[in-house]
């Protein structure tokens, strides 16, 4: 008889939650129709981007202050957090597009000038070669696109509120990138 209570108890649970999620039986579950109604969410809603996501007719990009003095003339961001790609604190103007023969970047970025240029050095994960492993004399083919990674600077107002604060293991890493000495952390 203990059996049979049970049986039923657990039909009557199992048919009560199905008739809950078909919206059978809402009155049981509270104001359920109103809480459905707003379930529908539209892909306009989902994002940042209100607009209609199957075209790009009328959109216009985010109105940015980017930086414009001359390299070497301007006041740097400080870097999101720990081997963050800087951004770029000068005017790009006359360097974009780059590509494999036409760099403006390492007039200024290349080691051996940097320091004497005032400028970031490129660091030593772009002469190296993941593929082999192995450390080169020159920028490996894969980093000569320096904007791939590397954006201007723009006092831009946050699309979302960050309250993220990045914390460096060794207060030089705000400066300059490590990632070289810790690309295979974890992975040992």
């Amino acid at each position: 008889m203990k059996k049979i209570i049970q049986s039923a108890l657990c039909a009557a649970l199992i048919l009560g939650l199905n008739a809950c999620a078909n919206n059978e039986g809402a009155s049981n579950v509270g104001n359920s129709e109103a809480t459905n109604a707003k379930t529908v969410v539209t892909e306009e809603e989902l994002g940042l981007r209100k607009e209609n996501l199957y075209t790009e007719q009328g959109i216009e990009p985010v109105k940015a202050d980017f930086t414009k003095p001359a390299p070497g003339m301007s006041k740097k961001f400080a870097r999101s957090y720990e081997n963050a790609p800087p951004l770029i604190p000068h005017s790009v103007e006359g360097m974009l597009p780059i590509t494999k023969n036409n760099n403006a970047c390492l007039g200024c970025h290349t080691p051996e000038v940097a320091k004497s240029m005032g400028a970031t050095p490129i660091p030593k994960t772009h002469f190296m070669d993941f593929r082999s492993q192995k450390m080169l004399d020159h920028l490996a083919q894969q980093r000569f696109n320096c904007s791939q990674c590397h954006v201007p600077q723009a006092n831009v107002k946050p699309l979302v509120e960050n309250k993220f604060q990045p914390d460096y293991r060794n207060p030089n890493e705000k400066q300059k990138s490590n990632l070289i000495d810790t690309l295979n952390e974890g992975v040992r």
